[in-house]
């Protein structure tokens, strides 16, 4: 290969990573998005340590069945129960019923900004915001 043609290739491989290096990770751009939420809501302290970490782990990106679920176990955690006192809990808990009608305050925002955000076929990136927004509406 001659020298200009090395040189030439060389030059644009260089350019290729410069270039590829100012672009923000997807890992960046949560870091990003989770503290543009957090100041947000004004969060100080640990809370707002346990606001990043849950937003870091990407938790917004459960379904509102999986979020259910995590909610459910928390509860059921909290109230250490066991065994088949355990499993009738968690089944009352994630029946449509319950998540319709039922569970906290926050269970049934959830649940209604879901539905606005399933409405608007909103998807990936779009709806987590709108979802973030509306929760904390």
């Amino acid at each position: 290969m001659p020298l200009k043609s090395l040189t030439a290739a060389l030059l644009c491989a260089a350019c290729t990573l410069a270039w590829s290096q100012d672009r923000p990770t997807a890992q960046q751009e949560r870091m990003k998005s989770c503290n543009a939420q957090a100041s947000k809501k004004e969060l100080k302290g640990d809370e707002r340590k346990a606001f990043m970490s849950d937003c870091l782990k990407g938790d917004s990106d459960l379904t509102a069945q999986q979020q259910r679920m995590k909610t459910c176990n928390v509860q059921a955690g909290q109230k250490a129960l066991k065994g088949e006192e355990r499993k009738a809990f968690m089944s009352r808990c994630l029946s449509a019923d319950s998540a319709a009608g039922g569970g906290t305050a926050q269970q049934r925002k959830m649940t209604a900004c879901n539905a606005q955000a399933s409405k608007n076929e909103l998807k990936g990136e779009k709806r987590r915001q709108f979802m973030s927004e509306c929760l904390s509406s």
